[in-house]
C-alpha cells in the first residue's frame, strides 16, 4: 500500500541554477504497478518536482509524453522555468533514468488571480459510495491484478458481475475511489497529484468495454497525459473518476476523463491517447 504524499516526493539534488534550472531525485515504487508503473503515478511525481521549484501556490495544468517505460528505481528530474511572472510560471519537467529519458511534461502554476466566475457543468447522477458495494463484496474470490488498486478502497459504479462480459458495452467507466493509508491532503501540489493518478487511469477500463467480451489479445500504454485542475479536492476524502473513450481506430485509443468530488464539484478533467500492444 503506497501513500500519495510520501511515494510522490522529491528530494532536492541541487539548489536553482543560474538560469533558474533545479535537479530533483525520486523512488518509483512497485506500489503503483499497472503494466508497469502506472502512467498517472509517474506523471505525478513530475508534477510534485515542478512544485517543489514553484514559488506559487498550485497546479494550473500538466501535459506530458511518456516517452519511455521506467523501472521500479531512482529516477532524475530536472526542472526548467520557461515563463516567469508575478502570478503565473511556466515549467518544464524532464525524467531519467540511468540517462534514459522517461518523461517530458509542460506545466503551468498560478499564484492567487481575480477573474470572472461561471459553470455549465453536468456531473453523472451516480449513487453515493456509501450505497455501493466494494470489489471485496462484489468478487470474494477474485484478487487484484494489479498492486496500483491496493491504494484505493473502491466503489465500482459500472463492472460486470462476471467475466468476460457477455457482449459489448458502452465505452465509459466510473468508479469512486478513496486513498489509503491517508485519503486527503491540504498541499495543493499533493492533491493535484492524487487527481493525476486517477485521471490517467479511466483510459483503458473505459476503451475496453467494447471489446472485453472477446477477450482481444490487447493492452494500450499511455503515449500522453493533459490534465486541467479545476476546483481544490483537498477535503473530499471520495473522488469519483468519470472515464469515457469516444474513438478506438488505426492502432489508437482516445480516451477523456473527469475526478469530481463528493460533493459532484468538478477536480480536475483532461485526456489523452494511448498506444494499442498485443498481449
Amino acid at each position: 500500500m503506497g501513500d500519495v504524499a510520501i511515494q510522490t516526493a522529491v528530494t532536492p539534488l541541487s539548489g536553482p541554477e543560474s538560469d533558474g534550472v533545479t535537479h530533483f531525485a525520486a523512488e518509483l515504487s512497485s506500489d503503483w504497478e499497472i503494466w508497469g508503473p502506472e502512467g498517472g503515478y509517474v506523471a505525478a511525481v513530475a508534477l510534485r518536482a515542478a512544485g517543489a521549484a514553484s514559488p506559487l501556490a498550485r497546479p494550473a495544468s500538466f501535459f506530458c509524453h511518456y516517452v519511455s517505460v521506467a523501472a521500479f528505481e531512482e529516477v532524475e528530474l530536472t526542472v526548467t522555468p520557461l515563463r516567469s511572472g508575478r502570478t503565473v510560471l511556466s515549467q518544464r519537467v524532464e525524467m531519467f533514468q540511468h540517462g534514459r529519458r522517461v518523461l517530458d511534461a509542460m506545466v503551468w502554476s498560478i499564484g492567487e488571480v481575480a477573474g470572472l466566475a461561471h459553470e455549465d457543468l453536468h456531473p453523472p447522477e451516480v449513487p453515493d459510495p456509501e450505497a455501493l458495494k466494494s470489489p471485496e463484496e462484489i468478487w470474494p474470490d477474485q484478487p487484484r491484478r494489479f498492486n496500483f488498486w491496493d491504494n484505493f478502497e473502491q466503489r465500482p459504479i459500472d463492472y460486470f458481475e462476471s467475466w468476460p462480459p457477455p457482449g459489448p458495452a458502452a465505452p465509459t467507466w466510473r468508479t469512486w475511489v478513496r486513498c489509503r493509508p491517508t485519503a486527503t491532503f491540504a498541499d495543493p501540489w499533493v492533491d493535484a497529484a492524487r487527481s493525476l493518478i486517477v485521471l490517467d487511469v479511466v483510459s483503458w477500463p473505459a476503451g475496453s468495454r467494447p471489446h472485453a467480451y472477446a477477450e482481444p489479445p490487447f493492452i494500450a500504454p499511455s503515449l500522453d497525459l493533459y490534465a486541467s485542475f479545476q476546483h481544490s479536492g483537498s477535503t473530499s476524502d471520495w473522488l469519483l473518476l468519470d472515464g469515457h473513450s469516444p474513438l478506438a481506430d488505426e492502432g489508437l485509443l482516445s480516451w477523456t476523463g473527469r475526478v469530481w468530488n463528493r460533493e459532484r464539484k468538478l477536480i480536475a478533467s483532461g485526456g489523452g491517447q494511448a498506444l494499442f500492444r498485443h498481449t
